[in-house]
């Protein structure tokens, strides 16, 4: 049985996805449906509990960004195995081994009317880490943006045209 993950990613990390043939190096992190989160969202079913993972890798993309296109990139996949991650809470957990290409189910994309409020949020990201409001608002504001989804046939085309 297999369970699906979502990996906090960006375009450039995306296209090295491509040239290496997996998502690594290990440890990687990624957000699935855990225990956790169920018991957070009590009154959410798998599909709410799917979106709220997706929306954690989402977000935790943003610390990605630095040199990179301002585009949140998740990258979604089917993995044998993921490890409990000490101390988390929600969505959160490990994975021990490379992600091969053919593992990949999907991806998600900021789409190109996101990218201004992205860039604010990418660049409020420390201090939203550190606990300031204003920061925190201005990453929030990127949940106003659903991204696009694209298939895994699709993903090198997408990095060529920068999402």
């Amino acid at each position: 049985m297999s369970t699906r993950v979502y990996v906090p990613s960006s375009l450039g990390r995306l296209r090295a996805v491509l040239v290496s043939g997996g998502v690594g190096p290990v440890p990687l992190f990624a957000h699935c449906v855990t225990d956790a989160l169920r018991e957070a969202l009590p009154d959410g079913g798998e599909e709410e509990w799917e979106y709220a993972a997706l929306t954690a890798a989402a977000q935790e993309s943003l610390a990605l960004l630095e040199d990179d296109v301002p585009r949140r990139v998740v990258v979604v996949a089917d993995v044998a195995t993921v490890l409990p991650v000490s101390g988390a809470e929600g969505s959160l957990v490990e994975l021990a081994e490379v992600i091969p290409l053919r593992m990949i189910a999907a991806v998600h994309v900021d789409t190109p009317g996101a990218v201004e409020t992205v860039e604010a949020a990418r660049t409020a990201w420390a201090a939203a880490v550190a606990g300031d409001d204003v920061a925190l608002a201005a990453v929030d504001d990127c949940l106003d943006h659903e991204l696009a989804w694209f298939a895994t046939q699709e993903i090198g085309d997408v990095v060529d045209s920068g999402g």
